[in-house]
């Protein structure tokens, strides 16, 4: 199967929709297979510590995810062909399952990437050497739009993997300081654009407008390179 022109990768929402009636989660039901048994070990550790909720069922993560990120990316909305393609580009990086495809079938937990559990560690420490060959796997040739928080992105070294280009992406406000509050928001509007035009790259960000003014400033961006920076900046 050709690979997807572009990987996106966004943090979990801490707001999940609570439990679903149904089956338990189970091995075998995830886009990446190869991380069943490395999730195995951190749902087993988490429940043994106490860190994360008893077996329940399950629904879909874009379902299951309702934080102000993922209600601004408003999945269930998106045109049939943007849906398809976010179901082989976009993935989440997480604590407890390693990464998530949109249509994955979780059920509601609560476990933080730079949580610590009993004989496992930091989690971001304890996943990286297990989550950064499945994801240079998924992203080898393509732009990869890495939207990541530090906690998540510890969690991934991108040193062992080739993408074409690795984008990050800053928001300023109009006075040029890194947003804090709207971030998420901003993200989420961002990751719709992206699953909707399929841009080539950073420099197609001249056509991303969002309703609170947030526009790319050429002036501040570093395109240049492997991994450039985007900054999407607020009118002053």
């Amino acid at each position: 199967m050709p690979k997807p022109p572009l990987t996106i990768f966004l943090p979990p929402s801490e707001g999940k929709a609570p439990g679903a009636a149904g089956p338990s989660w189970a091995a075998g039901t995830m886009a990446e297979g190869g991380l069943d048994q490395a999730r195995a070990t951190v749902l087993s550790a988490a429940r043994a510590a106490g860190a994360t909720p008893p077996p329940e069922g399950v629904c879909p993560a874009m379902e299951r995810y309702t934080g102000v990120l993922y209600r601004e990316l408003a999945w269930a909305t998106l045109p049939v062909a943007a849906r398809r393609r976010g179901t082989a580009q976009l993935r989440t990086v997480s604590g407890l399952w390693g990464v998530v495809a949109p249509v994955d079938p979780i059920p509601f937990y609560k476990l933080k990437m730079s949580a610590s559990l009993p004989d496992l560690g930091r989690l971001a420490t304890w996943w990286k050497p297990r989550l950064t060959p499945v994801v240079a796997d998924l992203v080898e040739g393509t732009v990869v739009w890495d939207l990541l928080p530090l906690e998540h992105r510890a969690a991934l070294d991108w040193r062992l993997t080739r993408p074409s280009r690795r984008v990050t992406v800053r928001f300023l406000d109009g006075d040029g300081r890194l947003v804090s509050h709207w971030n998420k928001l901003l993200k989420g509007a961002l990751v719709r654009w992206l699953l909707t035009e399929q841009p080539a790259g950073p420099e197609a960000l001249v056509h991303f407008e969002h309703p609170l003014g947030y526009r790319f400033d050429a002036r501040t961006s570093d395109l240049g390179g492997a991994e450039p920076v985007a900054v999407l900046r607020a009118a002053p």
